[in-house]
């Protein structure tokens, strides 16, 4: 029992019971019952970290999900201490070997390691392409991947969209694929990864229900306002040229001073 970890999730569910939010979660018997995990999440949102260990701390008995998050959060005077005791890891962009190797250790003593393969929110709302560190933890580590997909959660706070943290009775779904083990090469790996989690992210947007049309949290494919794959990656592709040319004037910047 982890007391601090304990008393955020029931923290956590007090303010989903305030939203009226309305869960359904599947896969819980996917979890292993002890030993290491790469817990594989799609990530549309910025909540979805919050709802991705809700399988693992439904499953007897409880497991807890080490999440894998920007270091700016633990550089926060008040997030920082509590992702620190909740022995979640910081990820250093600019040191990503060590990010990795801190997973990998966590792996190697039996932990829950969350990963997003896509490394960033898809816009599209559908799977972006995956990077293979997860499956390289999984290999290297020995520990299953657990590919597990949140749908809905876009609906209370995503990029580019004003947050709905009021009582909005929106359904949340979370499920959990079977297990992956840890065979082949990188590549084949994250391949396989991604087609076990594309056929959950569709299993469940089949069984979400109607989709408004024109809506921004539903994807283009069934009638919704969000852009389409190809064009979120461009808008990616365009936000990271413009971070690119803001650090590089603030540098120059720096260098004239």
């Amino acid at each position: 029992m982890e007391p601090v970890y304990a008393g955020v999730v029931s923290t956590a569910r007090m303010l989903w019971l305030a939203q009226g939010l309305k869960f359904e979660i599947s896969g819980v018997e996917n979890m292993p019952t002890d030993g290491p995990g790469v817990v594989a999440i799609n990530h549309t949102g910025y909540l979805d970290f919050t709802f991705a260990g809700i399988p693992a701390f439904l499953h007897k008995p409880k497991r807890y999900v080490r999440f894998m998050a920007k270091k700016e959060v633990f550089d926060n005077a008040i997030g920082g201490p509590i992702m620190r005791s909740l022995k979640h890891i910081p990820v250093d962009r600019a040191n990503g070997a060590q990010s990795y190797q801190d997973a990998v250790d966590y792996l190697k003593r039996g932990e829950l390691v969350g990963v997003y393969p896509e490394a960033t929110i898809s816009r599209s709302f559908e799977l972006k392409e995956f990077k293979s560190g997860a499956a390289r933890m999984a290999l290297e580590s020995g520990a299953p991947l657990l590919p597990t997909i949140i749908w809905g959660a876009q609906r209370i706070w995503t990029k580019g969209h004003p947050r709905a943290l009021g009582r909005t009775g929106y359904k949340i779904m979370v499920g959990v694929a079977e297990p992956i083990a840890p065979e082949g090469t990188p590549e084949q790996l994250t391949q396989q990864l991604f087609d076990s989690m594309r056929a959950k992210l569709t299993e469940l947007q089949d069984a979400y229900g109607e989709y408004p049309a024109g809506e921004f949290w539903v994807p283009a494919a069934r009638g919704g306002g969000a852009p389409t794959l190809d064009e979120a990656n461009a808008m990616d592709v365009a936000d990271a040229a413009a971070k690119a040319a803001k650090r590089a004037e603030r540098e120059q910047s720096g260098d004239a001073d």
